[in-house]
């Protein structure tokens, strides 16, 4: 049930949440805000992905 319920918000984050990657975000000047999205992205993937 939990791995179902972070694989739903994984593949919200897809089509919601840009990708920074493709825009070739340098992070070393990316906002707040931007990396509050990296890293909120990546949490969501990781916990997918276990």
């Amino acid at each position: 049930m939990k791995k179902a319920f972070y694989k739903l918000l994984a593949k919200l984050n897809k089509v919601l949440l840009p990708s920074y990657s493709k825009q070739q975000l340098d992070l070393a000047k990316a906002t707040k805000f931007q990396m509050a999205i990296i890293g909120w992205r990546y949490l969501i993937t990781t916990k997918a992905l276990d």
